[in-house]
This record gives C-alpha cells, sequence and structure tokens, in this order.
C-alpha cells in the first residue's frame, strides 16, 4: 500500500523529533517523550497516564498527526532493510533489541545514527541499514547495522516486537489505547505535540 506523502512528512517529523533539537545559539532542547495509555480526548487536548503513574495532559496542534504500527514477523528483515531499534547494552557486551521498526522504503535516512535513549541505563536507538543478517541460538537474528559515521550488532530475539509504521486518524485516540508522542515542553510548564503513534488492533507502539 502507498503512504500519501502528507503522512509521510508527518512520520519523518515524529521520528526525526527524537534526537536532539540543536540550535546555533541554544543548548540541546531533548523532548519529553510521552508512553502511556490514553485517559481521555477532547479534540484537543489529549490526557494519558504515562508509564510511570503520573497523569499529564498534551495539548495536540492543529492538524495534528496521527500514526500507528502494524505487527511485522522477525522474518520479515532483511538485508538492504532501513531500520531502527532500540536496544539495551547486557552484561555480555552486546546490545539487545527491545524492539525493532521496520520504516517503509520513503522513510530511509530519517533519524539515521546512533544516541542514548530512555528505556533503561545502556539503551540506546540505532536508526540504521541493514546488512548481514545471521540466525543466533533460540531462534533469533543477528543484525549488522550501518549508518553514517558507525556501524554496530544488535541481537533480536525471537520475542522482540517486530512492528512497520502505518497511517491513523483521530478517531483512534481511544480511552485505554496506548501511545507514544514525542512533546515539547513550553515555558510554562505545559506540553505540546504535532504528532501521536497510538495502538491499533491491540498492537503498541514499543518504541
Amino acid at each position: 500500500m502507498r503512504i500519501p506523502i502528507s503522512v509521510l512528512a508527518g512520520l519523518v517529523a515524529a521520528f526525526i523529533s527524537a534526537a536532539p533539537a540543536l540550535a546555533d545559539d541554544a543548548a540541546p532542547q531533548m523532548p519529553t517523550r510521552v508512553r502511556g495509555v490514553i485517559d481521555s480526548f477532547d479534540g484537543t487536548n489529549l490526557a494519558v497516564t504515562a508509564r510511570d503513574g503520573s497523569k499529564l495532559t498534551v495539548a495536540l496542534a492543529p492538524g495534528f498527526g496521527v500514526g500507528t504500527v502494524k505487527k511485522a514477523r522477525l522474518s520479515d528483515i532483511k538485508r538492504g532493510d532501513f531500520v531502527g531499534s532500540a536496544a539495551m547494552r547486557g552484561k555480555d557486551g552486546k546490545l539487545h533489541a527491545l524492539e525493532v521498526h521496520i520504516f517503509p522504503e520513503a522513510l530511509r535516512g530519517t533519524g539515521e545514527g546512533q544516541r542514548p535513549w530512555d528505556s533503561g541505563p545502556n539503551s540506546s536507538m540505532t536508526n540504521a541499514t541493514v546488512g548481514k543478517v545471521a540466525a543466533i541460538s533460540g531462534g533469533g537474528r543477528k543484525l549488522a547495522l550501518t549508518y553514517k559515521g558507525g556501524k554496530t550488532v544488535i541481537e533480536v530475539s525471537r520475542k522482540v516486537p517486530v512492528v512497520t509504521l502505518a497511517p491513523g486518524d483521530p478517531s483512534m485516540l481511544l480511552p485505554g489505547r496506548a501511545v507514544l508522542l514525542f512533546a515539547t515542553q513550553k515555558p510554562d510548564g505545559t506540553l505540546s505535540a504535532a504528532r501521536v503513534t497510538v495502538e491499533s488492533g491491540g498492537v503498541k507502539p514499543p518504541m
């Protein structure tokens, strides 16, 4: 299925916003990553119970975008794909995937690179191109990833969620559904966002 250019632009914005926004005359600004469950949505304000139990309200910008994810299989990942993976470095020194999302071809290069992530100590997010794919014990895969300025290897167990990105719409923002969004905190402490990724068909945003 071809994804409309306007939707692709929104997906690009959402994933690029996961990296620090740099300005020549200001310190790096990190977005607030909000992960949680929807309490309510009034068409503008999204009330969320965050993963840590805190209650947050995020004002969604006019014309905000909605995206979702669809379940994929580990075997869908192949050489040449552009993927993103949150991973944790284990005691064995290896990176172990927490999730993998397969980007549509039109989003190749989005947020390319490796950066710290907030899934726990020694966690990272890597957006890169898949090179060699090798089998590991337990039915998992070892992905050799390359990105501008570097390369890494991530091991993916067969139990790790693998998803692809898909367009959504505001009607999907229902109480009880899991969401992920990257919000900007204003000087008065309020949060705003231009895009939200929401659970669909029981598949939750794993990032």
